[in-house]
Order: structure tokens, then C-alpha cells, then sequence
């Protein structure tokens, strides 16, 4: 039940934690008035929370219907890396420069090294059952260092468009880190980037970052390939090459 102080805000994190963690699937039907008898909000609110998902990119309006939860196309994947591939591996740069500068600024991403080496060698001695529910402190951390890049980018416009997409990248996490065996190579390539980071190597950190788009983008290609997602009529399935 959704309190009724800030429930438009409470309404609205509630829906983009379901959407983002897939519990609400593409082009799941968003009913005003189903989601306001679950979550004991007026329709106003769920309005306005559809309404700021939509603006995020995170629900579509389709005519004649009732709000949807956006589809995931191969497509829209493909040109939501293609556009990541142009700002993170500056953004990584960006911070690995100005950590020359100002040895303050690598403190966040030295904490975050410890961290990913405590994590990862915890994760490895669990058992297949115990290592899936131990999925979540590993998307903690990443989300902990994109946040991290964000903040230490000398370029505020290319921090804020970074940020922007946030929503759309978080939603796909869940696909790309869909087994372990993806999730420990993910986990190399963020110890990688962190490495080049910290020892002030912006060619190092931005390459280590391309690498990463690169192999998430072709691990998300193979989710989608193989689970039954609404793909959409202009899905190419020749475009992993």
C-alpha cells in the first residue's frame, strides 16, 4: 500500500523498480486503474508516474489503448549502444585524466576495486543456487560505478547524457547478466576499467570500456534471441556482425 505522502513519487519508483528489473515485461499492459487498486493510489498519481516513464523512454502510448511497458528490440538495442560506445569510453577517459590531477578523484574508484575483489571472491565459493540470489550485490557495485563515472566526468553534458540513459541501461543489465558465467566476465571487465582508471591510463580505461560495451551488447543480443521478448517487425537478426 502506498503511502499518501509523496505517492506520485512513491507510485512512479515503484513502477520504474518493476520495469527495470523485468517484473514487468515489454509491452505489459499499464491500467490506471488496476495499478491504483494494487498500490492503493488514486488515479492521479499513476498518471503522472506513467507519464514520467514515458518521458524516460520506459512506456509507450499506443492509440486506442491503455499505457504499455516499451518493448525491447535488437534494433533499439544496437542504437542505444551505438550511442554509449561514443560516450562512456570519453566519460572513463575524462576520469582517468582528471585523476592525475586530483588524487581525490580516484579514492570512489579504488574503494570500488576492494570491493569487486571481496565480492568476487566471495561469489566464487557459493553454490549455483546461492550464487543467483547473489546476482544482486554485483549489480550494486556496477550501478556504484557507473554513478561513480558520472560524478567524476569533467564534462557535464556528457555526465548528464549519461545519466539520462540510465533507465533504458539498467533494464537491460538484467538481460546481459542473465547467467554467472556472464557475470564473472562482466566482473573482469569492470576490475579492467577500474584498473586503467585508477593508474590515471585514459587510453587504457577508454579502450577497457569499449570492450565492455562490445561484449554486453553481444550477450544482450543473445538474451534476446533467446527468450520470448516482443522483439518488434524490425528486428535484424544479422545485425551481430
Amino acid at each position: 500500500m502506498v503511502r499518501a505522502t509523496g505517492k506520485s513519487e512513491a507510485v512512479y519508483e515503484r513502477l520504474k523498480g518493476d520495469i527495470e528489473s523485468l517484473r514487468l515485461r515489454p509491452g505489459a499492459k499499464l491500467s490506471e486503474i488496476q495499478l491504483g487498486e494494487e498500490l492503493g493510489a488514486s488515479r492521479t498519481p499513476v498518471r503522472e508516474a506513467i507519464r514520467r516513464l514515458a518521458r524516460e523512454g520506459l512506456v509507450d502510448f499506443v492509440p486506442g489503448e491503455v499505457a504499455r511497458v516499451a518493448g525491447i528490440s535488437l534494433g533499439g538495442v544496437r542504437a542505444l549502444f551505438d550511442f554509449r560506445m561514443l560516450l562512456e569510453p570519453e566519460a572513463a577517459a575524462s576520469v582517468a585524466t582528471a585523476g592525475t590531477a586530483r588524487e581525490q578523484t580516484l579514492a570512489p574508484f579504488r574503494e570500488l576495486l576492494e570491493r569487486l575483489d571481496e565480492f568476487d571472491t566471495s561469489f566464487r565459493a557459493l553454490n549455483a543456487a546461492e550464487q543467483e540470489r547473489g546476482y544482486q550485490g554485483f549489480y550494486e557495485l556496477t550501478e556504484r560505478f557507473d554513478q561513480a563515472v558520472i560524478a567524476a566526468c569533467r564534462n557535464p553534458y556528457l555526465a548528464r547524457t549519461i545519466g539520462d540513459l540510465r533507465s533504458q541501461t539498467v533494464r537491460l543489465r538484467h538481460l546481459s547478466h542473465s547467467g554467472s558465467r556472464r557475470m564473472l566476465t562482466s566482473l573482469e571487465e569492470h576490475r579492467a576499467m577500474l584498473k586503467a582508471i585508477t593508474r590515471g591510463d585514459a587510453q587504457a580505461a577508454s579502450a577497457a570500456c569499449r570492450h565492455h560495451l562490445a561484449q554486453t551488447l553481444q550477450a544482450l543480443i543473445d538474451s534476446l534471441t533467446a527468450q520470448d521478448f516482443a522483439l518488434g517487425r524490425e528486428v535484424q537478426l544479422d545485425i551481430v556482425g
